[in-house]
């Protein structure tokens, strides 16, 4: 899927609002609206995956009826898993080097099932909630797009996204009134409940994934309601943008707090983030038309940026403090140039060399497969 410069830079606003949100660590706990709302930013980019990853399934399955399974996978490997271990690899082996001394058992972070059995009082390496989120729906998404996808079934793919939504807010619900609510009524454990139950498991993110992929359904089966969204880029951004800004006045820092919040603001948090995916992804879009300097290095390099910036918080305000914190202006930049630094570090010494021993290896495997396709059978 070729390049666009608006999905490129809805991910550089996403890893620009996520990473003021975990300031705390650095001894940051004031108010602005990066800090409080940062959160969201999570969001974006699940919708942002959505889009991206089902437009590439849904276009296989529009123009060749299948998916090369394989092929997938070995994109989804080479993009997410080097990075990805390395930086677990730190985690693991040089404990001094977390932002907090408690870590989740090793065994969670390898099958990815952080998001559904976390602690969060051991708060190492935490944010690898939302990759759990990712490659789980990296691993069920193609073989229901198989079922849900082809020709003559688009009816049903949109049914059962809409029962997947309807069923979400209906979870939501029965949580909150079951589980979180009577905690919260009772003066709260510190939103540790709301965390395991209703922030981290997938089965309360789905909405903005879910959003995502009717988007890229829409467009990859070139459906009218697509060609509205081309036509009306800029209104649908629009949308986007005051649908957000109603979410963070609605949520306010407090997502954790209030039923309709949990049941509701999250579906309608996820039509903000899927509008501003159609409306960066329209060809008409203001925003495929202009260029932002740095916005395009920033979302290439979000992922390494994610990965290592809660680290970088950690040491500097943990080991540094004395000669980094309390500098006003300068101790921002301090902070700024070592999480750029160490993302760049990230991603120019593993994350690109791997992708770009991805190609090879991808090219090695169609080779193969198109030997053995034409290879008679005797």
């Amino acid at each position: 899927m070729e390049r666009k410069p608006g999905l490129d830079l809805l991910r550089a606003v996403a890893i620009l609002w996520v990473m003021p949100f975990h300031s705390y660590l650095a001894g940051y706990t004031g108010g602005g609206v990066l800090r409080w709302s940062g959160w969201m930013g999570v969001d974006l980019f699940f919708a942002l995956s959505g889009f991206l990853i089902g437009s590439q399934v849904f276009n296989a399955l529009a123009s060749r009826g299948r998916v090369d399974f394989v092929d997938f996978y070995l994109r989804r490997c080479f993009r997410t898993l080097p990075a990805y271990f390395v930086v677990l690899a730190v985690y693991v082996a040089w404990p001094s080097l977390r932002e907090e001394p408690g870590m989740m058992p090793l065994w969670q972070f390898l099958t990815y099932t952080l998001n559904l059995f976390i602690d969060p009082n051991r708060g190492a390496f935490s944010h690898a909630w939302s990759l759990c989120v990712e490659e789980q729906f990296y691993l069920v998404f193609p073989l229901l797009a198989l079922l849900l996808a082809r020709k003559g079934r688009l009816g049903r793919g949109v049914a059962v996204i809409a029962a997947l939504i309807l069923g979400g807010i209906v979870l939501r619900a029965w949580l909150w009134l079951h589980a979180v609510g009577p905690v919260e009524a009772k003066g709260g454990d510190d939103g540790v409940t709301y965390l395991k139950l209703l922030y981290y498991p997938t089965y309360a993110r789905l909405d903005d994934l879910l959003g995502g992929i009717a988007l890229a359904a829409a467009r990859s089966y070139r459906t009218r309601g697509w060609a509205w969204i081309e036509r009306n880029a800029n209104v649908v951004l629009l949308a986007g943008v005051v649908l957000t800004g109603l979410c963070m006045w609605g949520f306010n820092g407090q997502q954790r707090f209030g039923f309709a919040a949990n049941v509701f603001g999250y579906p309608m948090l996820a039509l903000a983030m899927t509008a501003l995916v159609a409306g960066a992804a329209g060809q008409r879009s203001v925003l495929s038309r202009i260029r932002i300097p740095g916005a395009a290095w920033f979302a290439a390099a979000s992922y390494s940026l994610y990965l290592t910036h809660k680290m970088v918080y950690g040491q500097l305000h943990g080991r540094f403090a004395p000669w980094v914190d309390g500098h006003g202006i300068w101790t921002a930049l301090i902070y700024a140039a070592a999480v750029l630094a160490t993302g760049a570090a990230l991603h120019y010494l593993v994350e690109r060399p791997c992708l770009r021993l991805r190609e090879p290896v991808r090219r090695m495997w169609a080779r193969r497969e198109s030997r053995y396709a034409t290879t008679p059978i005797a």
